[in-house]
């Protein structure tokens, strides 16, 4: 697994977006609502995990992903995904992480301020 390549969807020139504390409440009242599309468990966080993960924030921007694993590999798993999919962490909860990345060519939210 490389995390520096390019996953579906993203463009080199994609950088995190630095989201204010507003944009981010905005986002996780958002997220109360959803369910997890994604779910890491006893394979671990494998390549084809990774480029859903990506497909999903591709269609949704917003999503949350279940990481049913130990809380040290959480942490391992969590920054993982986010060095990958060069998204933002928006909450985690317990085994739940919410991630946003905005869609350049196709955005479908919109964030206040």
């Amino acid at each position: 697994m490389h995390a520096a390549r390019l996953l579906v969807g993203q463009q080199p020139e994609n950088r995190k977006i630095g989201l204010t504390p507003q944009q981010k409440k905005y986002l996780r009242g958002l997220a109360h609502h959803i369910k997890p599309v994604v779910m890491v468990a006893g394979k671990g966080l494998t390549d084809n995990v990774l480029h859903e993960i990506d497909l999903a924030l591709l269609h949704h921007e917003l999503i949350k992903v279940r990481l049913r694993v130990s809380p040290a590999e959480q942490t391992q798993f969590s920054e993982r995904i986010l060095t990958a999919s060069n998204a933002e962490r928006i909450h985690t909860v317990g085994q739940i992480l919410v991630l946003y990345r905005r869609n350049a060519d196709d955005p479908k939210l919109s964030l206040p301020g």
